[in-house]
C-alpha cells in the first residue's frame, strides 16, 4: 500500500497538477493539506472519477485538510475531539487556532491515518507560536485517547517542524526562528515517545535530504529546503515499511506547490 503526504499550497491552483500526479502514480491514500477550500468547493467528484473516494476539513481561503483513498474510508473524525485538557487554560486566540482545519483522521486499508498541518508559529514572540505548542499536546492527547502504539497508525503532513539541524539547509540562516526552536522539536520528540517512528528518517539518515524550499530566491534550484513534512507511523507499519521517496518532480514545472509530495510504501 502507497501513502502519500503533500501540502498542495491552494488545490484549486494546484488541481491540474493534482489529478496528472494521482494518474500517474495512483497511491492508496493521499494526504493533502492546505487545501484552502470550503468542504463546498471540495472537488470530490473529480477525485471520484480518478477512482478515489475523499474527506474533507475546510474552512474557505486557509488552511484545509482532506484524505484521498482507493482501499476504503471509514471512522472519520474532524478536528479535535470536546473535552481535551492539556497544559494550562487558554485564551480565545490559542482556542480559535485549535478549532482551525488542520487535522482529519480516517481509516483506510485497515491502517488509521491522519493528514496534520500544524500551524507555522509564525515568529518565537507571536501568540501563534504558543498556540502551535499547544496544538501538538492537543495532538498527542487525541492519539492517547483515541488509539494506541500497538496499531497501524500513521500521521502525515506538514508538520512546520524540521526535526533536527540536518533537516535544514543551513542551521545558521535559521537562528531565532520558528521550525528549529528546541520547544518544537521537544513536541515532536514527545510524539516519537508516544510510539512513532519517522519513517522516512528510519530508511534514510543522509542530510540535506528536503520537502519544502521557498519559491523565493531561487531556493528550489539551489536546493535550500527544510524537511518539515512527515510521515510518522507506529511499529506495525514500521515493520511493514518498504520504500520511500520525496518527488521533487512535482516541485518543478508551471506552477508548483513550494511543497514536494512524501512517499511511503508498505507491504
Amino acid at each position: 500500500m502507497r501513502l502519500v503526504t503533500w501540502n498542495v499550497n491552494s488545490l484549486k491552483a494546484r488541481m491540474p497538477r493534482v489529478e496528472e500526479w494521482l494518474a500517474n502514480l495512483q497511491p492508496d491514500v493521499l494526504c493533502l493539506q492546505e487545501t484552502k477550500l470550503s468542504d463546498a468547493a471540495f472537488p470530490a467528484m473529480a477525485f471520484q472519477a480518478l477512482g478515489y473516494e475523499s474527506v474533507h476539513f475546510g474552512q474557505g481561503q486557509w488552511n484545509g485538510v482532506a484524505i484521498l483513498s482507493k482501499v476504503g474510508i471509514e471512522a472519520v473524525r474532524y478536528g479535535f475531539m470536546e473535552g481535551l485538557e492539556v497544559g494550562a487554560p487558554i485564551d480565545d486566540y490559542v482556542a480559535g487556532v485549535l478549532a482551525e482545519a488542520r487535522l482529519i483522521t480516517a481509516t483506510c486499508g485497515g491502517v488509521e491515518v491522519s493528514s496534520v498541518y500544524v500551524p507555522n508559529g509564525r515568529s518565537v514572540d507571536d501568540p501563534h507560536y504558543g498556540a502551535k505548542l499547544v496544538w501538538l499536546d492537543r495532538l498527542r492527547e487525541q492519539l492517547s485517547r483515541t488509539t494506541h502504539p500497538a496499531r497501524p497508525v500513521v500521521v502525515m503532513g506538514d508538520f512546520n517542524i524540521a526535526p533536527e539541524d540536518r533537516d535544514v539547509w543551513d542551521p545558521a540562516k535559521f537562528t531565532g526562528s520558528t521550525h528549529v526552536t528546541p520547544e518544537e522539536r521537544a513536541k515532536l520528540a514527545e510524539l516519537e515517545q508516544w510510539g512513532f517512528t519517522d519513517a522516512f528518517r528510519h530508511l534514510y539518515p543522509q542530510d540535506h535530504l528536503y520537502t519544502y524550499w521557498d519559491y523565493r530566491a531561487g531556493d528550489f534550484h539551489m536546493h535550500r529546503g527544510m524537511r518539515i513534512d512527515l510521515v510518522l507511523a507506529t511499529a506495525p507499519v514500521i515493520d511493514r515499511l518498504t520504500w520511500s521517496i520525496v518527488d521533487r518532480n512535482a516541485r518543478k514545472g508551471k506552477l508548483p506547490s513550494d511543497h514536494a509530495p512524501l512517499m511511503i510504501d508498505i507491504v
